[in-house]
């Protein structure tokens, strides 16, 4: 029996892409667009360093300064400012008082008595918790912007004339806010520990700090976590006027909507 030799030849076999193919080809590819993308971003730089974040902390603390250089400039214009309006006023010596006595009040000038300055600052790097208190977590360990406000509300409501934060004196507008660790105050950063000085009775400064329940809340970090808590006496100690900007901004009636 002869074999046909004339038979049409098969038709050749289309090549076929099984998946595991496909899924290899398509994270090769998307390697590819990952170290593209990576090279265009670091254009030759390291990105597992800090220097971004150490350049923001000296863009931060270079503000910071031309901030404090700014306020002293403004200080002393103001004075002048003030000078030559006391000069050419002609006010009655009723209207003079009257001036003074709302200047004492918004804080813009010199107030001078007996005080107490309290400091408040992180706890040691190797703080422990004592005896009898769970260990603590990172934000047990630093002061926080509601401690800050607890001793100054505290010492408003135990009758302070006037109160210092680090260099600044607290005005009406003065808001105590911190990001981190770190005090922002009236466009100033500051690191802990803090300063706070209150001219005043120092006896009412005193039972007013003591009768705080939020002061009582922080002094109870102070003892479990070693939190730092000082207050100094003074007989005679002098607060500078503010001397920052004192134009307000936004303001609604208490109570409106």
């Amino acid at each position: 029996m002869s074999t046909s030799t004339g038979a049409p030849p098969e038709p050749a076999r289309r090549r076929r892409w099984r998946p595991v193919r496909l899924l290899t080809a398509a994270v090769f590819a998307l390697a590819g667009l990952i170290f593209v993308t990576s090279f265009n971003t670091a254009k030759g730089t390291n990105l597992r360093t800090d220097d971004s974040l150490l350049k923001l902390s000296d863009l931060v603390r270079e503000r910071s300064h031309k901030n404090g250089r700014l306020d002293e400039t403004t200080a002393a214009v103001r004075e002048q400012v003030d000078a030559l309006a006391r000069r050419d006023a002609g006010s009655s010596t009723e209207e003079d008082a009257r001036l003074r006595a709302l200047e004492e009040a918004a804080g813009t000038t010199e107030v001078a008595g007996d005080g107490l300055t309290v400091t408040l600052d992180d706890a040691p790097p190797d703080a422990q918790a004592a005896p009898g208190y769970p260990e603590p977590q990172a934000n047990d360990l630093v002061i926080h912007q509601q401690d800050l406000q607890a001793v100054v509300n505290a010492l408003w409501k135990g009758g302070a004339k006037g109160i210092r934060v680090m260099d600044q004196r607290l005005i009406s507008t003065s808001a105590v806010r911190c990001v981190g660790n770190t005090l922002i105050l009236q466009g100033r950063v500051y690191s802990p520990p803090y300063k706070i000085t209150a001219v005043g009775d120092a006896g009412d400064l005193q039972r007013a700090l003591d009768g705080s329940t939020a002061v009582r809340n922080y002094l109870l970090y102070v003892k479990a976590y070693g939190l730092g808590w000082k207050v100094d006496d003074h007989d005679g100690i002098s607060l500078p006027g503010y001397n920052g900007a004192v134009e307000l901004h936004h303001a609604k009636p208490a109570g409106a909507p």
